[in-house]
């Protein structure tokens, strides 16, 4: 996923402005467009009725690979918002089934140190992406229809290969094929909500500061990225491990503190290298996020993790659609409130994620509930 998608991702603003002559407003429109098979993941416990989950998820890798392979091919405004919804309803299925097969497949006492891993994996894909675009389209003189072309085809051939070489791994508990929104699970679904939030704050305007305030380059912010990655590459695994041994409280709490300094510190930096410092601790604290997986992992029913895991991506997806437009015109007035905002929603998740008990467990999701949650608590 990350060696194809990275590829249509880091040519994208280039491309779109390039051979389809897109203006900021065309941008923001065919972004929120790409978020809308986000918000909408909850449909693919529907499809779960006809495919099993792991055909799904090769499927949507497939999907997602003729999405971009198909990119350069329509330089056009509705032709690039066509091609951009058929890869992100690919790229965003597999991200909910490859999450709800985790939850499934991999042992509790696992879990942590396997999804440090993935994230390590993936972060090897994404760097062969970027070095790739950089050798071939700088010393070879690939084109974008090349480079598009050559990301979604390996994406296909990988996929069919697996499609072909790897056996159908049992599906252990069988899946609730319908929608499930269980009281129970109101902690999880919160701290849900409130990442996503923070992580469109993140996204959205933490690389557009550094553009239109510190004047960086696609360049620069090219090598942001890379350093993004090489940390995951080295550190995610153990930061997985040190999710198993301290806990699920004890994690979220470090990441929500770190990001309270990180997103205040965004507000009123003034300084280039310093941004660039806090661009990169800030990724690297979303790796804790898994604890977030990991608490749910362990509170579920079996039955529920397929249809929950698509629940709580739309639920994540709620915040890219409303954060971007509300706090874009926030922007235009305070830049520094919008990254206040941030810190106070990492302030509110670091108060919740204190209800996560020391052994989260079924019948034991949450811990001292506050009068106001009782009635939620099932």
């Amino acid at each position: 996923m990350p060696l194809t998608f990275s590829v249509w991702q880091a040519l994208l603003n280039n491309f779109a402005v390039e051979r389809a002559a897109f203006s900021g407003a065309e941008i923001g429109m065919l972004q929120s467009l790409r978020e809308v098979p986000g918000f909408l993941a909850f449909s693919a416990v529907f499809v779960l009725l006809i495919v099993r989950e792991q055909r799904f998820a090769l499927a949507s890798l497939l999907l997602m690979s003729i999405g971009v392979a198909l990119t350069p091919y329509f330089p056009t405004i509705y032709g690039l918002y066509a091609t951009t919804v058929v890869m992100s309803l690919g790229f965003h299925y597999f991200e909910t089934i490859n999450k709800s097969l985790t939850l499934q497949w991999i042992a509790k006492d696992e879990a942590a140190h396997f999804m440090g891993r993935a994230m390590a994996v993936k972060a090897a894909g994404a760097l062969l992406a970027y070095s790739s675009i950089w050798l071939l389209m700088e010393w070879f003189g690939v084109g974008f229809k090349g480079m598009y072309l050559l990301a979604g085809a390996i994406g296909v051939l990988i996929t069919l290969t697996l499609w072909t070489v790897f056996p159908h791994y049992p599906d252990g508990v069988g899946q609730h094929k319908r929608l499930i929104v269980r009281r129970r699970y109101w902690l999880y679904y919160a701290l849900t909500f409130l990442s996503g939030a923070r992580r469109q704050i993140f996204m959205v305007f933490a690389g557009f500061m550094m553009v239109e305030k510190f004047g960086y380059s696609a360049a620069d912010i090219s090598l942001l990225y890379l350093a993004n990655y090489v940390f995951n590459l080295f550190f995610a695994p153990r930061i997985g491990a040190w999710v198993g041994k301290v806990g699920e409280r004890k994690a979220l709490r470090i990441e929500y503190l770190g990001l309270i300094i990180v997103f205040t510190s965004y507000a009123f930096v003034e300084n280039a290298t310093i941004a660039a410092g806090l661009y990169v601790v800030d990724h690297l604290f979303f790796a804790l996020s898994i604890a977030m997986n990991t608490y749910f992992q362990k509170i579920a029913d079996p039955k529920d993790i397929a249809a929950t895991s698509s629940v709580s991506f739309t639920i994540n997806h709620i915040a890219a659609v409303v954060i971007p437009a509300l706090l874009g015109i926030l922007w235009l007035s305070s830049p520094t409130a919008v990254f206040l905002v941030g810190s106070g929603i990492a302030l509110a998740s670091l108060m919740i994620c204190g209800l996560i008990p020391d052994k989260p467990q079924a019948g034991n999701e949450t811990r001292g509930v506050p009068i106001w949650a009782v009635r939620l608590k099932a």
